[in-house]
């Protein structure tokens, strides 16, 4: 039985996410699995790469092939590296954690009134009705 690491789509259309798998050489792309070793999301900026280095050693050691994709993850997150018995270093950039939202205090922001077109018109026909009405109140 010949064995593969290979990916293993997964996801939304346009949007994938992938699953690094074990898996036999003859089963579908996302057919029955051995075991999952880690997740691979190239959409996210920078790509989200996690691979269980410790599992990834053992089916390397035990004779599993990487494809090419996988070749290339492995080569990132320092574990070909590893195997081949070099200096393993992991290329893969760290997420950035986000800032916490902080709410604030009441009282401490100023909003702006709303103004909308009718505000503005109302606005403008009251400032016309108030000097006819004030010729129409000294002409009586």
């Amino acid at each position: 039985m010949a064995v593969k690491i290979r990916l293993k789509r997964m996801g939304k259309i346009r949007d994938p996410r992938y699953r690094v798998v074990i898996a036999d050489s003859r089963v579908k792309r996302d057919g029955k699995t051995i075991e999952e070793i880690g997740i691979y999301h190239p959409t996210e900026h920078p790509s989200r790469i996690e691979i269980n280095s410790e599992r990834a050693q053992y089916w390397l050691s035990v004779g599993a092939q990487p494809t090419e994709q996988v070749l290339a993850l492995l080569k990132l997150s320092g574990d070909w590296a590893a195997f081949k018995g070099e200096k393993a270093e992991s290329k893969v950039l760290p997420v950035e954690a986000k800032a916490e939202f902080v709410v604030p205090e009441k009282g401490s922001v100023i909003l702006p009134e709303a103004i909308t077109p009718k505000a503005e018109k109302a606005e403008e026909a009251a400032e016309e009705a108030a000097p006819e009405a004030e010729a129409e109140e000294a002409a009586e």
